[in-house]
């Protein structure tokens, strides 16, 4: 068994119930150990709470030489760790190591984000000087996801880190193993002992964790989550919240001259990861008529060229399985209860035969009544409308707000669709997934809480202090008005 806990610069094994992970293409066991209980939660803060002065106090400069020596680790060993997360997650092997460099690259996006956004100025004032400085919050519990086990929580603890945070962190239940590769990369790059800890598990496990004193729950997943996560803060208002979640995205196709060139930025903003994206296009809106059919014809064949195939097959897949059985089932559900209500199959792609193995489908949802939800699939819903003013009231008609895309020639109607769209990522003429470490990454409504990560993780990694400062005490009574003589 591995060691599935890293608490006070030491591994050991979790008190709690023994789980595993499997690579969904074959089933075969990746990774096995216990998960963590309450009592080993509640070590692991305690550990993130007695390294946090020592590790806030170090000087910047060593902190973030602390963090390019991870960086360099991460690049050393690219190629097993992307492997690694490949099996676990069963994803292409190409996109894996594409992982590995957004991780690696993050370390310097984060140093510039960090001097930009969080860090210091001076100014000389009459009585000697006013002084911005931003400091830690404190201990930062960061959830990761399985879709991007590595790239995603990395892009909390790295800035955190920088900010001179101490963190415990939880892999999905569903990628401990992507989980610890990453923890002890950290740990070989020069991590001191406590400022970051690793427990394994998964519901039981992070409630546990949540229930511990902490200052900042940076959290990547669903938005039924969430929701639950503000619940559960309501009345704990010290506790900095940072969640990026999921989406019902839109992308509308309207005078685009190429249908062909069209499909193929479709295919990649609905199918890439087989759809398993919180930045995915769920919803794909195009106009009545021959326009529309063009499109769709156009996305139909490409898609059927798309080859869904285990990461280590002979042929490079376009992409893998679900994460699992449960996952591939709840879709293939939610799917059957869409054209229960009234969608019809447009066409469906083909993947291998097995239990999380989902092609991809295209229903045509117009005029059905759906739910408001993301299904974390390769499964669009398409929708046909009279006039681009309808196509944006359709791409509106979500209570999400986390990506949107417009595919069209025209300047002015990409103007219009900028100013009327509700969502954090807005993209023209690129793939709704399109999306860069050096911009803010994160939505409104029930797509976040107005914390955006990637460039912006900054924001929430520390907090800003103000300061009036002179080097000695010098009399201020003249100053004081309405003094008796």
């Amino acid at each position: 068994m591995s060691g599935s806990a890293f608490i006070g610069g030491v591994w050991r094994q979790g008190s709690g119930e023994r789980f595993v992970s499997t690579d969904p293409a074959t089933g075969e066991t990746v990774w096995e150990g216990a998960a963590a209980s309450a009592e080993d939660c509640a070590a692991a803060m305690a550990a993130a709470r007695a390294a946090l002065p020592v590790w806030a106090d170090r000087p910047l400069e060593e902190r973030v030489a602390v963090l390019r020596c991870y960086a360099a680790v991460l690049k050393e060993r690219t190629p097993v760790l992307a492997e690694a997360i490949s099996r676990e997650t069963g994803k292409a092997l190409w996109e894996t190591t594409a992982e590995l460099g957004s991780m690696i690259g993050k370390v310097e996006i984060s140093i510039r984000a960090q001097a930009e956004r969080a860090g210091g100025r001076e100014a000389a004032t009459a009585f000697g000087r006013a002084v911005l400085r931003h400091r830690p919050h404190g201990v930062a519990a960061v959830l990761g996801p399985y879709n991007f086990p590595g790239h995603l929580p990395n892009g909390h603890v790295v800035p955190a880190l920088l900010a001179g945070d101490t963190v415990v962190f939880k892999p999905s239940e569903l990628t401990p193993h992507a989980g610890e590769l990453m923890v002890r990369a950290l740990q070989e790059a020069g991590v001191p002992a406590g400022a970051v800890n690793l427990v394994q598990g998964a519901r039981d496990t992070g409630q546990a964790l949540l229930a511990q004193g902490i200052d900042a729950l940076l959290f990547t997943g669903s938005a039924g989550a969430g929701a639950a996560f503000r619940r559960a803060f309501a009345d704990r208002p010290e506790v900095v919240l940072a969640l990026e979640l999921g989406g019902n995205n839109p992308l509308i196709v309207w005078d685009a001259e190429d249908a062909e060139a069209a499909a193929g930025i479709v295919v990649q903003s609905a199918f890439v990861t087989t759809g398993q994206r919180c930045s995915c296009a769920r919803r794909l809106i195009l106009p009545e008529g021959v326009a529309g059919d063009r499109v769709l014809a156009a996305l139909e064949a490409l898609s059927g060229r798309l080859r869904f195939g285990p990461w280590s097959g002979a042929e490079e897949p376009f992409a893998g399985p679900l994460i699992g059985e449960r996952a591939a089932s709840g879709a293939a559900a939610q799917v059957e209860a869409l054209i229960d209500r009234g969608a019809r199959v447009l066409f469906r792609g083909s993947a291998p035969d097995g239990p999380a193995w989902f092609a991809p489908v295209a229903l045509d949802a117009t005029g059905v009544d759906t739910p408001d939800d993301e299904i974390f699939a390769p499964v669009l819903q398409v929708r046909r409308a009279a006039t681009f003013d309808e196509a944006v009231r359709l791409a509106n008609a979500t209570r999400y707000g986390l990506a949107a895309g417009l595919l069209s020639d025209d300047a002015e109607r990409w103007r219009r669709f900028l100013n009327r769209s509700r969502a954090g990522v807005v993209n023209w003429n690129r793939p709704t997934t399109g999306a860069a470490g050096d911009m803010p990454f994160g939505g409104l409504n029930a797509s976040g809480n107005h914390r955006p990560s990637a460039y912006y993780a900054a924001d929430y990694a520390a907090y800003p202090v103000a300061s009036f400062e002179a080097d000695r005490v010098a009399s201020t009574v003249s100053e004081i008005r309405g003094l008796r003589a």
